[in-house]
């Protein structure tokens, strides 16, 4: 598989995946479920954001310490991306917030665009695109191409769950941008749902 995917094998990764999966989970526990995996893989994928050296005052002498040294944006897929903001924005409550949205045509499973709100200047910053569902990767292979657009050059994607199709179609049209996500799933039924998958994010996040 082309590109580079990240498959988390942290326990408490591993544990909110477990109750996303579940049909018995309530919606206001999937939500939490949802932003406690967003924020503990957003960790992880914010490992490579550009940092800088720089000297603080603590109560006894001076320390060196290490600060970010680029802007950092969030981009949800909507509606069920919505969902990750919170846990991603948690880590890093100062990033700008952009929106893209995208439904699939049931017959085609092609993305169709309906709404996009992107912060400027994305060139230089470090840009985190969430997507909790990673089926066919149409929507997220569109959504990156609208980034790439608005000039960003540094996108990562964030999913809960990808299946292998959705990995490839993203990586074949941008091999370059990584992915990191909860679980990996084998397969795709008629309809384009990851299967075993969750079933559909955000009217279990939504409760419709």
């Amino acid at each position: 598989m082309p590109g580079r995917l990240i498959v988390s094998d942290h326990p408490l990764v591993l544990e909110k995946l477990a109750l996303l999966r579940d049909k018995r989970t309530a919606p206001e526990e999937f939500r939490r479920a949802m932003q406690a995996a967003s924020a503990l893989l957003g960790c992880e994928v914010l490992r490579a954001v550009r940092t800088r050296r720089a000297v603080v005052a603590t109560p006894l002498r001076r320390a060196k310490v290490v600060a970010l040294d680029q802007s950092i944006t969030v981009v949800a897929i909507l509606r069920a991306g919505l969902g990750m903001l919170p846990g991603v924005l948690s880590l890093v409550p100062s990033a700008r917030i952009g929106h893209i949205g995208l439904y699939r045509n049931e017959e085609t499973l092609n993305p169709v665009r309906y709404y996009v709100r992107l912060p400027r200047d994305l060139a230089d910053s470090y840009v985190v695109l969430c997507d909790p569902m990673l089926a066919t990767g149409g929507s997220a292979a569109e959504a990156i191409r609208i980034l790439k657009t608005d000039g960003a050059k540094n996108i990562t994607l964030l999913s809960l769950i990808a299946s292998r199709t959705g990995v490839g179609r993203v990586h074949a049209a941008h091999p370059e941008v990584p992915i990191y996500t909860a679980g990996l799933d084998p397969k795709l039924n008629d309809k384009g749902y990851i299967v075993p998958g969750l079933g559909d994010a955000g009217d279990r996040l939504f409760a419709t």
